[in-house]
C-alpha cells in the first residue's frame, strides 16, 4: 500500500467555518508527479437509529438547503472537540426527538466522502426508549416521526429517505430482521 500515499508539500487554507474548514494540498504522487488536492476537514459526527418498543424506527423531517428538499434521517449531529461519540449520540437523540436510551450499543464507524472530507461519522443503536425533552439548536427546524422498517423502504424509494447514514441504517435493520 505505500505505493499509493500520496506526500502533502504545502498545505493553504482556503476557509474556517463553524461546521468544516477547507484547505488546499499540493501533492506528491506515487510516479512523483505533482497535482493538487481540495480537503474538507469536519470534527466527526454520530448517527443514531433509534428503535422504539413497537419496532418502529424514529426519524427527523428536516430542510436541508444543499439539497432545497426536505428529507426525512436519522438523529445526527457534529461532534463537539474532545466530546465522546456516545455522549454526543445520547444529546443529539435528546435534542433532536426528545427520546432519552437506556440500551447503547456503537455499530460502526464510516467516512462519508473520503475522495474530499475526513468527516468521520460513528452510528449507534439505541434501544429502551423513554421520554426526555426536545432542544433543538437556534437554527435547526425538525419534526420527530415514526416508521416501520417497511415504511422506511418506501422513503427510500421515493427518496424522502435520501442519505447514506439513513439508508444504512434501514439496511442495518433489514440485515437485524432476517
Amino acid at each position: 500500500m505505500e505505493n499509493f500515499i500520496e506526500k502533502t508539500t504545502k498545505t493553504q487554507s482556503i476557509y474556517k467555518g463553524r461546521i468544516i474548514d477547507l484547505s488546499i494540498h499540493d501533492v506528491t504522487l506515487p510516479n512523483g508527479e505533482s497535482s493538487k488536492r481540495e480537503i474538507v476537514n469536519h470534527p466527526g459526527a454520530v448517527a443514531v437509529i433509534p428503535i422504539t418498543k413497537e419496532n418502529k424506527l424514529i426519524l427527523v423531517n428536516q430542510y436541508r438547503k444543499p439539497l432545497e428538499k426536505v428529507i426525512a434521517e436519522i438523529p445526527a449531529g457534529k461532534l463537539e472537540k474532545g466530546e465522546n461519540p456516545l455522549e454526543c449520540a445520547k444529546r443529539e437523540l435528546e435534542e433532536e426527538t426528545g427520546t432519552i436510551a437506556q440500551k447503547w450499543t456503537e455499530l460502526a464507524s464510516f467516512y462519508t466522502s473520503p475522495g474530499f472530507a475526513d468527516e468521520l461519522i460513528y452510528l449507534f443503536l439505541a434501544e429502551d426508549l423513554g421520554e426526555g425533552v426536545v432542544n433543538t439548536d437556534e437554527d435547526e427546524f425538525v419534526e420527530r416521526i415514526e416508521v416501520t422498517l417497511a415504511e422506511a423502504e418506501q422513503l427510500i424509494k421515493e427518496k424522502v429517505i435520501h442519505d447514506a447514514k439513513t439508508i444504512i441504517a434501514v439496511q442495518y435493520l433489514q440485515l437485524r430482521n432476517k
